[in-house]
């Protein structure tokens, strides 16, 4: 998984009746993109690191393209 600021990150509900949650991201920790991100959520306006699993993707945010 490779991320820059801005972009989506998206995560499916683990269980049945969790919500998908969408969050921006706001930091990277690591130089090439990967994980741990530092995320704003979008429900809750609420800042975390986060460790992206499996049920996790990462969508282009209004930054495609520009370099990492």
């Amino acid at each position: 998984m490779h991320a820059n600021v801005g972009d989506r990150l998206i995560e499916e509900g683990k269980h049945v009746g969790d919500h998908r949650r969408i969050g921006v991201i706001t930091a990277l920790r690591r130089d090439d993109g990967a994980p741990p991100y530092m995320v704003r959520w979008l429900d809750t306006d609420h800042e975390a690191l986060v460790f992206p699993g499996s049920d996790a993707h990462v969508e282009p945010g209004d930054n495609a393209g520009a370099p990492r």
